[in-house]
């Protein structure tokens, strides 16, 4: 127990008042003649008794409300935790103060027309008035950053005025932690942490309990406040992030696909997505509108397919149409790049157009060649033709049932992929000698050793069993992985591979578990191994109906497998905040600095943004771009307008940046564990949780109604002796 007016207790010797009035104030003794007077004296004996009982018993209640008084106006308080920070409770103790603010883009979420970030800084900018003087003041937010302790006080007000959200902000318990590591650097006895929050649950991920737990303990006694800047129901309409089912590559004969979920939380309605496309001048134009109706807690699927003739790089946004709450989710950004077709080399056995006729036709169709819609165009050669072949045309080389080839053929192809091409080879029945396969030469580029023909012993049959859909390659299936009819099309035989190359993973296995499709990175390029050929043909009995009846899923894999070779599967055009870009420049593009142009802050004026040069990185032919903090579309540029580089790239916020889902309160206890902390919601529940934790709960209001009943008990028992004693 703590007395914030230790000095008062001194009132306490007024006890000494009602002894001295009552020894004064005794009744004296009276003579009386009665004959009687052996009863009179045992009368007077019991009447005395009774007397001194009365008169001790007001004497007491006297005291103790004298003594209570005393105590009530000392100011007692209790502290309900012995872990809570010491000292002898006083409200002037300086004390270390970290402030702790998420500035997610959630943050700017407006409710009567003030963000849940500026309700947070006027919490603060009360709470650093009223922090006692001498004291250590921290601001922290959820930017990327050192903690350290503002200068003096005045440091810290500008600190919280001028916060503002950031699009890639850490986890808010990583931010806890760096406070109370500050903290525990103080040497001031008080520590004590204030979070403000709109406490939503991407702010505080599960996985982080234990560190914070860990921490809090490694900072014994600091007080803990969670400051709830909130909305209980907040309503908002917003974007996921955008999906590219044409790559964000293509062809020029191809469209692009843009899709994206509206999401209603809180109300419903009609809106429109918007597609816009930036024109030559980099202005926003509409190109498309898409119309929802949307319900209070479900997702309307939103779909663009825009036709783009002219090869380059195509930038643009799409955007919900109307304002609500959070305007952060409403717009998501892109970047495609249109190329011309690109030709692929297949080379097969005599004679090479029967071998090259399933795949040339999956890929590029004669209908889709004759409409000017093929994303490929397909050349044809005799596998003895490759030595003269000049392959530097070509964006990938298909090898088709490939019979055994000189050194200096699989020396030309290991060449060609290192310098950044693809390479896909397919086993079939002309693999023999298998010797010829498994020399140091051919290895370069086989994924593993051969061993010898396998053939199906599963029942019903062998056939193709991904495991995963996480490959660019599988990328199409993932919607409807566990429901592909893989069994219908059958393998009958495979190469059985053994001493996988180094790098080597398989992508997809059969069912008996040996591997069916498999990657091997060689140098700047990737070779892809296929166990079983896809160009069987005539009237020989084939390796598998992989090819046959409407295998459609033998379309979508070998089109990826090509898009994945030339670089358009697995290119990455569209970010989010705080990841690394990385654009692959053409070799015919050597230039030393690039001009990289931020966007601005307002989408409709990109020509008011920030610009700045970067160096390439010379042995990978990549430009990396590390500063993404800005959502946006960034433009890449060196050279001239008609000869130069025009590429570029776009980054979004994401997904758990703009979550307003709520953090329920027993998932908050789960991450403090067994460490106290205190949750308010306004400024009154915040004066009396720092005044309960400093000074402890206060006994005033008790003590004083005590003081009042034991008057009240005085008065009672004065009356009732005295009135019997007349």
């Amino acid at each position: 127990m703590t007395f914030l007016h230790f000095s008062l207790l001194a009132g306490a010797g007024l006890i000494a008042l009602p002894i001295v009035l009552h020894l004064i104030m005794r009744r004296k003794p009276r003579q009386m003649e009665f004959p009687a007077l052996r009863f009179i004296q045992q009368r007077h004996d019991h009447n005395q008794r009774q007397l001194k009982l009365r008169h001790l018993l007001l004497l007491l209640l006297r005291a103790l409300a004298i003594a209570l008084l005393a105590a009530a106006l000392a100011r007692p308080s209790v502290r309900p935790s012995m872990k809570l920070p010491g000292g002898v409770g006083s409200q002037e103790a300086p004390v270390a103060a970290a402030l702790v603010f998420d500035t997610a883009p959630r943050m700017n979420y407006r409710q009567d027309n003030r963000s849940r970030l500026e309700v947070a800084r006027d919490f603060g900018l009360r709470l650093i008035a009223q922090l006692p003087k001498e004291s250590q003041i921290a601001i922290l937010d959820t930017r990327l950053g050192p903690a350290v302790f503002q200068v003096d006080r005045g440091a810290a007000v500008e600190r919280v005025e001028h916060l503002e959200t950031v699009a890639n902000s850490q986890p808010l318990t990583r931010v806890i932690e760096d406070g109370l590591r500050l903290l525990g650097r103080s040497e001031l006895a008080r520590k004590e942490v204030y979070i403000f929050s709109d406490l939503t649950q991407a702010a505080w991920p599960a996985d982080a309990a234990r560190r914070l737990q860990d921490r809090l303990a490694d900072t014994p006694g600091a007080g803990i406040y969670v400051i709830d800047v909130g909305v209980e129901n907040p309503s908002n309409f917003s974007l996921s992030p955008l999906r590219f089912p044409s790559g964000q590559i293509i062809s020029k004969r191809s469209s692009l696909q843009v899709e994206a979920t509206l999401s209603a939380v809180g109300s419903g309605g009609q809106r429109t997505v918007e597609m816009y496309l930036y024109d030559h001048d980099h202005m926003p134009v509409r190109a498309e509108v898409f119309p929802c109706s949307v319900k209070p807690g479900e997702s309307c699927p939103v779909q663009f397919r825009k036709p783009l003739e002219e090869a380059g790089t195509y930038q643009g946004f799409l955007r919900i149409s109307g304002e609500d709450g959070l305007a952060d989710d409403d717009t998501r950004y892109f970047t495609a790049e249109v190329k011309p077709a690109w030709r692929v080399l297949m080379a097969a056995p005599p004679p090479p157009k029967h071998f090259a006729l399933f795949l040339s036709q999956a890929i590029a169709s004669t209908a889709f060649q004759k409409r000017g819609m093929a994303r490929f165009d397909c050349d044809v050669v005799a596998l003895d033709q490759l030595a003269t072949q000049p392959l530097d045309p070509y964006a990938a080389v298909c090898l088709l049932d490939p019979t055994p080839l000189d050194a200096a053929i699989w020396q030309k192809l290991g060449n060609y992929a290192s310098d950044g091409h693809g390479v896909a080879i397919f086993l079939g029945r002309h693999a023999q000698p298998i010797a010829s396969f498994n020399e140091s030469k051919a290895q370069e580029l086989l994924a593993g050793q051969l061993v010898r023909q396998a053939r199906a012993t599963r029942e019903p049959n062998c056939h193709l069993a991904p495991r995963e859909y996480q490959h660019p390659i599988l990328s199409p299936f993932r919607a409807a992985a566990g429901h592909i009819p893989w069994d219908l099309f059958p393998v009958y035989r495979y190469w059985e591979l053994d001493r996988l190359a180094a790098g080597a993973s398989v992508i997809v296995p059969y069912n008996d578990d040996r591997p069916a499709i498999l990657e091997r990175p060689v140098g700047a390029g990737k070779v892809i191994t296929m166990t079983t050929p896809v160009s069987d043909w005539g009237d020989e009995k084939p390796w598998n109906q992989l090819p046959f009846g409407e295998a459609w899923p033998f379309v979508i894999t070998v089109n990826q497998m090509m898009l994945y070779l030339v670089g358009s599967a697995d290119a990455q055009l569209n970010y989010f905040a705080g990841q690394a870009a990385l654009l692959p420049l053409e070799r015919q593009d050597p230039r030393g600095n690039y001009l990289i142009t931020e966007p601005s802050k307002d989408s409709v004026k990109p020509q008011e943004a920030t610009k700045y040069q970067i160096p390439i990185d010379p042995q990978r032919n990549v430009l990396t771009v590390t500063a993404t903090d800005q959502p946006g579309n960034y433009r890449v540029e060196a050279g001239g307008e008609q000869t130069g580089v025009n590429r570029g790239f776009s980054v979004n916020l994401a997904p758990e940046q703009t979550q307003l889902s709520r953090l329920p309160k027993e998932k908050l206890k789960e991450l403090f564990g067994p460490f106290e902390y205190r949750l308010a919601q306004n400024l009154d529940q915040l004066d009396r949780q720092i005044n309960t934790a400093r000074v402890g709960r206060e006994l005033f209001p008790l003590l004083i109604l005590i003081v009042a009943v034991v008057l009240g008990a005085e008065h009672v028992l004065a009356n009732k002796f005295y009135r019997g004693d007349k």
